[in-house]
């Protein structure tokens, strides 16, 4: 994370004890997956091609928007680490504001986040547009 996002961190404490810090409310610690959602799905085996495939436009605009507003945006891919230099040399090529780059999430799909902090999901389908508000059904620990 960039300095700028590292000092929107506050301190926390849970029953008096300090916790990991956090953001503030109004602010997004997004997540976003390259391949398949902001460009063409481009698998790890063709890794020539991740130097020359177009962006979604809507992306960049929405993406950089949400930086614009102060947003975090971090990308999360599969992409291996031997390709971070052409991963970040095409973000910064295509226009992507960003804070980080986080490489080798697990491949496959059906992901499932389970954390102490608040996930909220958003399936990418073809289109960024502006979030809306919605209620879903979601899985969720039994409570005692």
């Amino acid at each position: 994370m960039t300095e700028k996002a590292d000092n929107l961190l506050k301190e926390a404490t849970e029953n008096g004890q300090k916790i990991s810090p956090v953001l503030p409310a109004h602010i997004k610690n997004f997540l976003i997956d390259i391949d398949g959602t902001v460009c063409d799905d481009i698998p790890n085996e063709e890794p020539e091609r991740m130097a020359t495939c177009a962006p979604y436009p809507d992306a960049i605009k929405i993406l950089n928007g949400w930086y614009d507003e102060g947003h975090i945006i971090t990308f999360f891919s599969s992409r291996l680490e031997e390709h971070r230099e052409v991963t970040e040399k095409w973000l910064t090529d295509s226009g992507f504001k960003y804070h980080g780059l986080l490489l080798n999430k697990p491949r496959g799909g059906n992901y499932h986040w389970v954390d102490n902090h608040i996930v909220r999901a958003t399936r990418f389908k073809g289109k960024f547009t502006n979030l809306e508000e919605r209620e879903e059904t979601i899985q969720v620990f039994k409570e005692d």
